[in-house]
């Protein structure tokens, strides 16, 4: 599971710049590099960063709790 949350990290960083620039200077990325004969692979990607915001609403669940890590002893 840990490669499908690296990926929606990506879909969703990819989503939330588009909606920046979308905001900010009226500008659409994906549509842009993806239009004409392509607009398929554009509604493709729009799709997957809206399934990798779903996948991510399980994150909610870890929100708060502290991980722990494993680190070497140091002994004095």
């Amino acid at each position: 599971m840990r490669i499908g949350n690296y990926i929606a990290l990506t879909l969703i960083i990819i989503g939330a710049l588009n909606w920046g620039l979308i905001g900010f200077f009226g500008f659409d990325l994906v549509t842009t590099l993806f239009h004409g004969s392509a607009f398929w692979l554009a509604r493709v990607i729009f799709a997957l960063v809206g399934l990798a915001a779903l996948w991510s609403l399980r994150f909610y669940g870890d929100v708060g709790e502290e991980t722990e890590f494993s680190h070497a002893t140091h002994r004095p």
